[in-house]
């Protein structure tokens, strides 16, 4: 009998034992499983505690959101006409105290894109590789249901660790799922084909931390993974701090080489982009290197010139007063507790002296302010070298021809700089406003001027009118500009050539050239690059100077050689 009850029970026990065999590996899926195979440390995830973030040892809804290995195969699947890419971008570095801002940005696959109804369509008249696609929608989450008020419609509007989606306006029009995952814990949000997330970085451990983000779609009743995507992010202590430096006349602002005897604009521009230090006192202390002292300011921007050749070493540090917490108070020392003392004491308060005086008294007043000092640095090797300063147009005159051309006249302009001899002179014709280049003609300057830069540049003009013509000498550090307006009169072809009457244009109407001046581009072999004002180039217009001395000349034909400036013979470009 026994040996029978024992056959009976021996398959029993064999069952419930796989039952339990069976349990214990059919382990709940939890969020750090899911989003990361590193395990956060129960010290790190408390002590880096994020604003309505949760812990990611919570518990998985593997059935509604259904768990897939990078190399599971039913990623091929899991969106319809292609792959989508989630893109995750932020702007750190973040000062730890500041916010912090995620961005995750869907790509659909090509000539797919989100409505207004947050469905996905087709792109019209847009072919992809296997041609144009008969259906309007890829994905009509508008028709498909499920998003009912029945008893039966709430149980998957939930988010993978089961709380509910929040019921705002437009929610249903929101189709994907995103998590977000950092520092052992998680944060869930519906959205569409884009989401953001902040978060405060004053509980943030200083250096790279790493954020996670998977996306799921609505697929009926349950959801379908679509992207993963991580990316580094930076918690500093110290001010992001980026310093732009410019100098006129310099040829190249990248390679931190720049001019003597002309002063360098440095701005410091902070990354500050939750607006975190607004309500900061900031200092700027400057060290040129060069001998010159310790500079501070409260204003970015700063001119600094330097007049000795050579190489320095350029060296900023920001102070910003933050807004901060309070120390904790140190006890007052107890007063004496002579019966006089408790007297006064009494008398003071209009109350009955306290039993013993042992009791704290806060230092800080209420209204007083505490700030937390937080620094920036930026180091930069600077070298100085000799170069082209200033150059002006001094005058202007035809060029007497045997046989006039109507359709073809030249002018030479009387040329002068300051600073070291230039290697190139380069000019540019247009119309009269500037817009519109007729010809771009650039010379070798190797001549030997000697101590004085002084050279006539000779240039053609497509007969009379008005031009625009803006000239630069240059060498391999310095490019100096100056533009100008030419009037080139008619020609009378039976009266011999004569003085030209066209005069430079006053310092005025040079306004116009600065506004229109990066249209137009230099070009000589590798070397000659853009015109324009954020490359260095200042206008230094002379037309006012070359238009006197211009009617100086025709009415006072004898005095043009009392001009210290003519008393060297111009080289003839």
């Amino acid at each position: 009998c026994f040996s029978l009850c024992l056959c009976l029970l021996f398959p029993l026990l064999v069952l419930s034992l796989l039952d339990k065999i069976i349990s214990f590996s059919n382990i709940d899926t939890e969020f750090h499983d899911v989003l990361s195979n590193e395990r956060t440390s129960d010290y790190m995830r408390e002590h880096n505690q994020l604003a309505g973030w949760s812990s990611d040892e919570n518990e998985w809804n593997e059935k509604l959101y259904p768990v897939w290995k990078k190399e599971d195969p039913r990623w091929k699947n899991s969106w319809k006409g292609g792959h989508v890419q989630a893109i995750l971008t932020s702007d750190s570095p973040a000062l730890v105290g500041s916010t912090i801002t995620f961005v995750v940005d869907l790509v659909f696959p090509r000539c797919q894109k989100e409505d207004v109804s947050g469905n996905i369509v087709y792109e019209k008249n847009c072919r992809n590789d296997t041609g144009p696609s008969p259906d309007l929608y890829v994905y009509n989450w508008s028709e498909e249901g499920g998003w009912g008020n029945g008893p039966n419609e709430h149980h998957h509007h939930v988010f993978p660790d089961g709380k509910p989606f929040p019921h705002h306006p437009e929610w249903k029009r929101w189709n994907f799922v995103y998590v977000f995952h950092t520092l052992g814990q998680y944060l869930q949000k519906l959205g569409r084909g884009s989401a953001r997330v902040s978060i405060n970085t004053a509980n943030v451990t200083l250096g790279p931390q790493l954020m996670e983000v998977i996306v799921y779609r609505r697929h009926r009743h349950v959801y379908i993974p679509i992207a993963k995507v991580k990316d580094v992010y930076v918690v500093t202590d110290h001010v992001p701090v980026f310093v732009t430096m410019y100098q006129k006349n310099d040829r190249n602002l990248s390679d931190e080489t720049f001019l003597r005897d002309l002063p360098i604009m440095f701005n410091v521009l902070i990354h500050d982009p939750s607006h975190f230090l607004n309500e900061s006192a900031i200092y700027y202390k400057w060290n040129f290197g060069d001998n010159t002292g310790l500079f501070v300011s409260n204003n970015p921007t700063l001119n600094h010139t330097y007049v000795l050749n050579g190489t320095f070493s350029l060296n900023l540090t920001v102070q910003a007063a933050v807004p901060g917490p309070c120390p904790s108070p140190s006890p007052k020392p107890p007063e004496p507790t002579s019966p006089l003392s408790t007297y006064l004491k009494s008398h003071r308060s209009n109350s009955p002296a306290p039993a013993g005086d042992n009791a704290l008294e806060l230092r800080a007043t209420p209204d007083e302010a505490c700030h937390i000092n937080r620094y920036g640095y930026f180091r930069a090797t600077i070298t100085i070298v000799d170069g082209i300063l200033e150059v002006s147009i001094i005058q202007m005159t035809d060029v007497l021809r045997p046989e006039p051309q109507p359709d073809r006249s030249l002018m030479d302009f009387v040329v002068t700089c300051q600073g070291i001899t230039p290697t190139e002179v380069c000019t540019i014709v247009s119309d009269p406003t500037c817009q519109i280049t007729y010809h771009t003609v650039c010379d070798p300057v190797d001549v030997d001027m000697g101590d004085t830069c002084l050279l006539t540049v000779r240039r053609a003009f497509g007969g009379s009118g008005t031009y625009c013509m803006n000239l630069t000498l240059g060498d391999n550090t310095s490019l100096a500009l100056t533009s100008t307006l030419v009037s080139v009169p008619t020609r009378d072809p039976a009266s011999p050539s004569r003085m030209a009457n066209g005069a430079m244009v006053s310092v005025g109407c040079l306004a116009i050239f600065v506004t229109v001046i990066t249209l137009f581009v230099y070009k000589k072999h590798k070397e000659y690059k853009l015109i324009e004002n954020s490359t260095g180039i200042v206008v230094k217009g002379k037309g006012l100077n070359v238009f006197l001395n211009h009617a100086k000349a025709m009415f006072f034909p004898g005095n043009q050689e009392k001009d210290p400036l003519l008393k060297h013979q111009p080289a003839t470009v």
